[in-house]
């Protein structure tokens, strides 16, 4: 995979540094294997058969409540990873998700309800999240941050964060297309007042020198999201780029295109193994991979390290940083092996 260089931000921008010591040690835990489950709006407790980790330490419990959509594989990967970490620590894993913020922080108390040993989270809406992960401090319990919310992670008192600067993610993006020719960008948004998915977008206009537009489209509705952005791309010719930040929104704008009979390419955000066929095939120029498998890992071995060592991921000052780096054609093929196992 080749790695994005962009000049380092100033000391007052939001993003800090990548930390990269912290996640190499922890990559370099052995991993042991996990069973695939999709996520969902209720809680899915794992099951009982899941063989016991590796770890000599006390059964604990640790919960992962995310945003996830149903339906989305991008999930599926997050949680695959968090299952390897669960299995190789002797963690029974907690794991739901939902997209509406209200109910994810409903999610959030009944994890604190059930006097959980940690709570990992994402903080795609982090307003709605911050009085309920208030009350996990306030009941001892250790919470980190994964995917979203690096810019609130340190006010709201997590301990780690794990994921990638969606910022600087979507200037990278933006700069690779000025190397395209494209000259009329369509960025394509499935949540509106999703805060990471904004910054991405925002990113890539900020450094793409051509015209960046916003289209919004119900991420859960993929026939809308289909003829949204082909009644888009008829509308207005000059379009020539269509960027998605999803790895189905993505697959769904190539059929969008296709049928639109438009002269309009496609890069994303985010993988699955369609998606790296999709690349291997010519259908999408690239995506930018933030390795969600390694956000659920780190995530929820951060915390097992917490409890058994007092350790802090990134020193507690630093997110650990899991992207963004660019998968393509020249480098598709390296990536492509461990797709097809449903870890990238």
């Amino acid at each position: 995979m080749s790695r994005i260089s962009l000049p380092r931000p100033p000391r007052s921008a939001r993003s800090p540094r990548v930390v990269a010591v912290a996640a190499a040690a922890a990559v370099a835990l052995t991993l042991s294997g996990c069973s695939s489950s999709a996520g969902g709006k209720k809680a899915q407790e794992e099951a009982a058969d899941v063989p016991a980790g590796k770890a000599g330490t006390p059964r604990m419990t640790i919960a992962l409540v995310t945003h996830a959509p149903a339906g989305d594989t991008f999930w599926d990967t997050v949680h695959k990873g968090a299952q390897a970490a669960a299995a190789k620590d002797n963690v029974k894993l907690i794991y739901s998700g939902d997209e509406n913020a209200g109910d994810q922080a409903n999610l959030v108390q009944n994890a604190i309800n059930q006097k959980v040993d940690g709570i990992a989270v994402t903080l795609a809406k982090p307003d709605a999240l911050k009085a309920v992960v208030a009350k996990a401090g306030k009941a001892g319990i250790p919470v980190v941050g994964l995917n979203a919310g690096l810019g609130v992670w340190k006010e709201q008192g997590l301990l780690s964060f794990f994921g990638q600067d969606e910022s600087v993610s979507g200037q990278a993006l933006g700069t690779k297309l000025n190397g395209t020719g494209a000259e009329h960008a369509l960025c394509v948004i499935q949540a509106q007042g999703d805060v990471n998915l904004e910054e991405r977008c925002a990113g890539v206009k900020k450094t793409f020198r051509g015209k960046t537009e916003i289209l919004y489209v119900n991420g859960t509705d993929m026939p809308s999201v289909k003829s949204t952005i082909n009644a888009k791309l008829e509308q207005d010719g000059s379009i020539d780029e269509v960027i998605t930040l999803g790895a189905p929104i993505a697959l769904t704008a190539v059929q969008a295109v296709s049928e639109g009979g438009g002269r309009a390419k496609v890069a994303t955000f985010d993988l699955n193994k369609e998606l790296v066929s999709a690349i291997e095939k010519g259908d999408i120029q690239f995506a930018v991979d933030q390795q969600p498998y390694l956000q659920g890992y780190l995530a929820i071995d951060s915390l097992w390290l917490h409890k058994t060592n007092g350790n802090f991921s990134g020193g507690g000052e630093q997110p650990v940083l899991t992207g963004p780096a660019f998968v393509d054609k020249s480098n598709v093929g390296t990536i492509a092996k461990f797709a097809a196992k449903g870890t990238r």
